[in-house]
């Protein structure tokens, strides 16, 4: 560590996850005497970024404009990776929010991606083309990208919290665990520091990166609605909201939808599915698009193939939630069950319900058999099937059923036949603190409130019913320099 009078610090960051350290960065690259407080100890640091795949979505000129920040691979020469605009960024997130998000914020966010990313960059931390989750494969051998977030950091989630660990030791900056902010000090209507149960820390700016509520039950159900103290909690458990509170008692506005969410389809039948760090995204099963999901009364109730899964997974986790019992069943055959992910579908210890038929598999799924096996015959029989599937486009491939399924609709009839158990893991909330493109805190009228800066999930207003892959983290490295640029 570099030395620190740990006495006086300049600037104060309170949650060390990805947002968090890139305000740490960005302050301690200034000169200012920075430390970090993490509430978890050091075994569970990381915030939500460490359950994360490391997706990070990011504006480019396509791959010859994102190689100097990529690790070397000798896939390159076979790969595509299509070209995504600052307008085709603001495009996804008015389109996925229903233009209910703030849009000083991602212009901000969209603008700001590509210089955040080769800032990371030049400060250590390494990238790679996410192979494995976001390109497919064409006959001819070339990988194709598709739906927008295509670069994740090496490793994955603990990759980034590990590789924000040696940026933060190398700049200077002291992190300290264990450390549970419970309120903030204030005078004359300025934040002066934080405390921390009976003892105080004093510092010219705080910078709150400590996450949504969503590990707080009391508030999802409050906020969210009736039921939602009882969706699965995916990231983190020290995200409970205690320094939105803590900022809202001093006189700080609310930002954003406190009454959506970041909530995804996720296995239903694994013992340990909360919190789980060695498991982390491997939980998600974002293969819908390429089978059905029905309810236990073996009815389909949502578009599988609305958009590409990028633009709809972070919305269906309510869906199902909604579903009797709380739990629904991806179904997929032998051809479409080829389809989806290893890494999700192949997870160790999950173990799916087969069966040769389509009346065997409802038996042992415990659903409506009569209904499971009209809702395939009925689905089977409606394919527009003049029209060839392809994973790589909205191919129009659809099934003329109620509900519809838009792309992607592959007949179930080849044997054998596979169901997997989902319910609503719930990722993060989208409510926060109201904000500014920097990071400053606002009150009601609109003014900033001396001292007090926020980022990532801990700052309101960019997303609201629904997410774009990728979105959060780029939005925690852009404005958390931002805020640690001015802290």
């Amino acid at each position: 560590m570099g030395e620190l009078d740990v006495r006086d610090p300049e600037v104060v960051v309170v949650g060390g996850g990805n947002a968090g350290y890139c305000a740490a960065h960005a302050a301690a690259g200034r000169g200012r005497r920075v430390v970090l407080l993490e509430k978890a100890p050091r075994a569970h640091a990381g915030g939500n970024s460490y359950y994360t795949l490391g997706s990070t979505r990011m504006v480019h000129d396509g791959l010859g404009d994102l190689l100097e920040v990529l690790e070397p691979d000798e896939r390159h020469a076979r790969t595509e990776v299509p070209p995504y605009s600052v307008a085709e960024f603001l495009d996804d997130l008015e389109r996925v929010t229903g233009g209910r998000g703030d849009k000083e914020l991602a212009e901000v966010v969209a603008e700001g991606s590509r210089d955040a990313v080769r800032w990371l960059h030049s400060l250590g931390m390494r990238f790679e083309l996410m192979y494995e989750r976001q390109a497919n494969l064409r006959p001819d051998g070339t990988l194709v990208f598709w739906g927008g977030s295509h670069v994740r950091n090496v490793g994955g989630g603990p990759g980034l919290v590990s590789g924000h660990e040696r940026i933060a030791e190398r700049l200077g900056v002291e992190v300290r665990y264990d450390c549970a902010v419970t309120g903030l000090l204030t005078e004359g209507g300025s934040v002066v520091g934080v405390r921390m149960g009976e003892q105080e820390l004093r510092a010219e700016s705080v910078v709150i990166a400590s996450g949504g509520f969503q590990a707080n039950a009391e508030w999802r159900q409050r906020y969210l609605g009736d039921g939602w103290q009882h969706a699965k909690l995916r990231g983190t458990p020290y995200n409970t909201g205690d320094l939105i509170g803590a900022a809202l008692e001093i006189g700080a506005d609310r930002g954003g939808d406190w009454s959506t969410c970041h909530s995804v389809p996720w296995d239903a039948s694994f013992p340990d599915n909360e919190s789980n760090r060695a498991l982390t995204h491997r939980l998600s099963r974002y293969g819908y698009p390429f089978g059905i999901v029905v309810n236990r009364r073996g009815e389909r109730f949502f578009d599988e193939g609305a958009d590409f899964r990028n633009y709809t997974y972070a919305k269906y986790g309510k869906v199902i939630l909604e579903q009797p019992g709380s739990v629904a069943f991806q179904v997929f055959d032998a051809k479409s069950r080829a389809m989806v992910a290893a890494y999700e579908y192949e997870m160790p210890g999950i173990i799916p319900v087969v069966a040769g038929s389509v009346e065997e598999l409802a038996a042992a799924m415990d659903v409506d058999v009569d209904g499971f096996v009209h809702t395939v015959k009925e689905f089977n029989s409606s394919i527009d099937s003049s029209r060839p599937l392809d994973p790589t486009v909205k191919d129009g491939r659809s099934a003329a059923v109620e509900p519809v399924k838009s792309n992607w609709a592959s007949a179930l009839e080849e044997p054998p036949f596979y169901a997997y158990p989902v319910t609503c893991g719930i990722s993060f909330t989208f409510g926060g603190l109201r904000g500014d493109g920097d990071g400053r805190v606002l009150d009601p009228s609109g003014e900033p409130v001396p001292g007090l800066f926020a980022c990532g999930e801990t700052l309101g207003g960019l997303f609201s019913a629904n997410y774009p892959t990728g979105a959060g983290l780029i939005a925690g490295m852009v404005i958390g320099r931002r805020a640690g640029s001015l802290a």
